[in-house]
């Protein structure tokens, strides 16, 4: 067992001398007894300042150091070895499809809405067992991912072809002053009959071309809903859907709350 190593004090040691010290005692730590190598894990730790666990750590690391880098002055501080992926590449590429089938979910809904959607990218035609990477044992790794997991494994997808949202409202100065503001603090409505109204655009990640609109009214107090699809947000398409919606709504409408876009903020819609 090597000498007791002299206490430097507050002078402390450059980062070269400690891995020197680590490599004058790695040889003896090996060999030593159990309660040897806590003597010597305490000299370690006096002169070098580093905790116990950093310092077991490299002369573990200087013990497993090949022969023919002795003089080496260059160590490894870590050699945790990286964590290998617990599901397979296959399942890991089919993740990638039904994200971006499910119109990028996020972890959370994907993984508790992952059976339906492999039932049906399955029916659709998609998804064929023992045919491209699908198979039954990537199906049970899906089904298996936790929603952390799959975020994890989505996320340098998403950095590189994200799917956004993309906003159709355009501001409407028309009529703003004579149509009564609804604030967010007003009081809820008691009894049903009050409209939340809005349109959404099934576009995908982009507003090229002809796409697909609906507009949504939902009552607030019982939140009963109706949906009518529309070609586009022109003011004939917009003024069919509430004549419908106000055939089929089972009870007398009683007012509407909508966003400031033009195609409801104007005098067709108003009168």
């Amino acid at each position: 067992m090597p000498a007791t190593i002299r206490d430097m004090g507050d002078e402390g040691l450059s980062m070269q001398a400690r891995f020197e010290v680590t490599k004058k005692y790695a040889a003896a730590y090996e060999s030593a007894s159990k309660k040897q190598k806590g003597i010597i894990l305490d000299q370690v730790v006096a002169v070098t300042g580093w905790n116990r666990d950093h310092a077991r750590q490299q002369l573990r690391a200087r013990m497993r150091q090949p022969k023919g880098r002795a003089t080496a002055t260059v160590a490894v501080i870590d050699r945790r070895r990286t964590k290998g992926c617990k599901y397979s590449y296959n399942a890991r590429k089919v993740l990638q499809s039904v994200w971006a089938t499910s119109g990028g979910l996020c972890g959370k809904y994907l993984a508790a809405s992952m059976a339906s959607w492999l039932q049906a990218m399955e029916a659709e035609g998609s998804l064929v067992e023992d045919q491209g990477r699908y198979n039954a044992e990537v199906r049970a790794e899906l089904l298996a991912m936790s929603a952390a997991t799959i975020d994890r494994y989505l996320a340098p997808t998403k950095a590189t072809d994200p799917i956004r949202g993309k906003s159709t409202t355009r501001p409407g100065t028309l009529l703003r002053n004579s149509i009564t503001i609804r604030k967010a603090g007003d009081e809820v409505e008691t009894e049903p009959g009050f409209f939340e109204v809005d349109t959404v655009a099934h576009c995908g990640p982009t507003l090229k071309g002809e796409f697909c609109r609906s507009v949504n009214f939902t009552d607030l107090h019982t939140g009963w809903v109706f949906t009518r699809a529309i070609r586009n947000n022109a003011a004939v398409h917009v003024l069919g859907a509430f004549d419908h919606f106000i055939d089929q709504v089972p009870y007398m409408v009683t007012g509407i709350d909508c966003d400031n876009g033009s195609e409801f903020i104007n005098h067709d819609l108003i009168g």
